[in-house]
């Protein structure tokens, strides 16, 4: 009697647990701590200047530190770390399997192709929300008090936690799309994230609706403190969709993608170069 193969789930897990240590002493593990630094870093130097007795300002007038949270959130962590991390990272889950010659090894154990990308995008997700979030949260401690109360801030600060959640996830889904089906999907992922998604976001028409960002940044509005930080976002993006809207082709997006790279995985024929 022929073994029963492994379900999709069963061994997405087994992949995730192998996975997951490889992923978090990475070369790019120290590259996303990097990223993620670069904002707590300022943030430590805007404290001890106000300490100091320096006003911050933003938009030249004075700015309170919840306005500046908003600030970062919505310029270091959604317009630049979540799609620059899920595109080094989404891209790299199968990519590299194929470049270091070990996807035939994986593919060679009793489980389903497609629990391979499965089991490496959830191990992509947990590594990169137990980095980015902790940053989160270690800005906001520094950041919000400067005229500002941790106690009604917190709320918001979920929603921020939720919302750069939501953009690793669906950046990362597509992203391994295109690890799965491209050749050179750093490169591609790269040129979609800083050429395409800046590009279209400022011309009038429908090619917006092809971008991940006009989604995402549909939620910053509900999630922004206002005066100047909601000024600065209204001044810059006018057209926004609703957060129904945005929530829903987020989820369209992530899962259709996620399925696609799953499918791709499964059917197709990686030739291994010499």
């Amino acid at each position: 009697m022929k073994p029963k193969t492994p379900g999709l789930w069963y061994g997405a897990m087994r992949v995730f647990d192998v996975s997951l240590a490889e992923m978090l002493w990475s070369r790019r593990t120290v590259f996303m701590a990097l990223v993620v630094g670069l904002p707590v870093l300022l943030s430590v130097v805007v404290r001890g200047l106000v300490e100091l007795g320096a006003p911050i300002r933003a938009m030249g007038g004075a700015a309170s530190g919840p306005v500046v949270f908003g600030l970062m959130i919505w310029v270091f962590f959604i317009r630049f770390s979540v799609p620059v991390l899920a595109v080094f990272y989404g891209t790299s889950l199968i990519a590299d399997e194929v470049e270091d010659k070990t996807i035939t090894y994986l593919f060679s154990r009793p489980i389903p192709r497609g629990a391979v990308l499965l089991g490496k995008y959830v191990a992509y997700l947990v590594c990169t929300v137990f980095v980015v979030l902790p940053a989160i949260v270690l800005v906001w401690l520094l950041v919000v008090p400067i005229e500002g109360s941790l106690g009604a801030g917190f709320t918001g600060l979920l929603t921020d936690l939720g919302l750069v959640a939501l953009g690793l996830t669906v950046y990362g889904a597509l992203f391994a799309l295109a690890g799965a089906v491209l050749k050179r999907p750093l490169l591609i992922g790269l040129i979609f994230v800083f050429g395409w998604e800046n590009f279209v976001l400022l011309l009038p028409g429908s090619l917006k609706y092809f971008s991940v960002a006009y989604y995402l940044q549909g939620l910053v509005p509900h999630t922004m403190p206002g005066g100047t930080a909601m000024s600065l976002i209204q001044s810059i993006v006018r057209d926004v969709p609703s957060l129904a809207e945005s929530l829903v082709y987020l989820g369209l997006i992530e899962a259709l993608c996620l399925w696609l790279a799953m499918r791709a995985v499964t059917n197709r024929e990686y030739v291994l170069e010499q």
